[in-house]
């Protein structure tokens, strides 16, 4: 997946993440980031802009749910859900009334938007490559 950069001068929606294994997805211990990124990025791509490695085993394509998120606050700021996106969440581990795939969930307003990373959601290239790096 290609990821576009972010400027933060230009950058004007806000993002808050929560992340309940935050180890796992940044490599750091903090589990709430506030991160800016630009009107008509989606969710998944203003995360992994900013070092917050969701897994999107399909590469964000609305493929499969690995990239699912809990939408806590701010769904006046992001796309509507399409049907598609509906049939792929319901696969989804954990579902809940905000389930949202952050690979389709786009930014629309300035935010504050604020998601919710589960626990279950790792990154299982970097996870793979961390157990790599114990022998």
């Amino acid at each position: 997946m290609h990821v576009r950069t972010i400027d933060p001068v230009t950058a004007t929606v806000h993002l808050r993440v929560l992340m309940e294994d935050p180890q796992s997805l940044t490599g750091k211990k903090d589990a709430e980031v506030t991160i800016k990124a630009h009107k008509g990025m989606n969710i998944l791509e203003a995360c992994m802009a900013s070092g917050i490695n969701i897994e999107h085993a399909c590469g964000g394509v609305c493929a499969c749910s690995t990239c699912h998120v809990y939408l806590e606050a701010g769904a006046k700021d992001v796309s509507e859900a399409t049907e598609a996106e509906e049939d792929r969440v319901e696969e989804a581990p954990g579902l809940q009334r905000n389930s949202r795939l952050s690979c389709q969930c786009e930014l629309k307003g300035d935010g504050p938007v604020t998601i919710r990373v589960p626990s279950w959601n790792r990154n299982a290239v970097k996870e793979d490559a961390d157990h790599h790096d114990d022998h």
